[in-house]
């Protein structure tokens, strides 16, 4: 694999989110099922995309990591994001994803989440990586679980009750 962007994994690609991907996030975000667990709402219209795309470029800039686009290897087309992304009011650094229905089950998660670990402790170097999940969401939960993070704390996520999975650079 791959630590250069885009980075590769055997049937993914992910790479720098741009403004043409915006009509992509918008439909993704306009799922209520992909949303259901992530405190946020559907964008309204596309500027809202293409807004949370400046916001994540600025993110890329500054932390050197931030949300990539996911594709398929084989095809090109879009089905989710990943990434890390860090939060400067708590220090850490987050893994999060999000996928099209129609892509849930597969193993995209996992081998992407993978891959952005991979990257955060040997490119940006960082010694530890958070995961977040609503309690309820147990696929989110068992991702994690696979990418062998561990249990290390109850918390809220947008006041629902969650959990907080870690895993420390080796």
């Amino acid at each position: 694999m791959s630590l250069a962007l885009p980075i590769e994994t055997p049937r993914l690609i992910l790479r720098e989110k741009c403004l043409d991907d915006a009509p992509f996030l918008l439909e993704l975000n306009s799922d209520p099922e992909v949303t259901r667990y992530t405190g946020d709402g559907p964008f309204s219209n596309l500027a809202e995309a293409e807004a949370i795309v400046r916001y994540v470029q600025e993110q890329y800039t500054l932390n050197g990591y931030g949300r990539w686009l996911v594709s398929l290897k084989e095809t090109g087309e879009s089905i989710g994001w990943c990434g890390l992304k860090y939060h400067a009011d708590s220090g850490d650094t987050d893994l999060g994803y999000r996928f099209l229905q129609k892509h849930w089950g597969k193993g995209y998660a996992t081998e992407a989440g993978r891959a952005c670990l991979e990257y955060g402790f040997r490119v940006a170097l960082l010694s530890r990586i958070i995961g977040r999940a609503d309690k309820e969401n147990a696929a989110s939960v068992n991702v994690l679980k696979k990418l062998g993070m561990t249990f290390y704390a109850n918390d809220f996520l947008d006041r629902s009750p969650a959990y907080i999975y870690h895993i420390l650079k080796d």
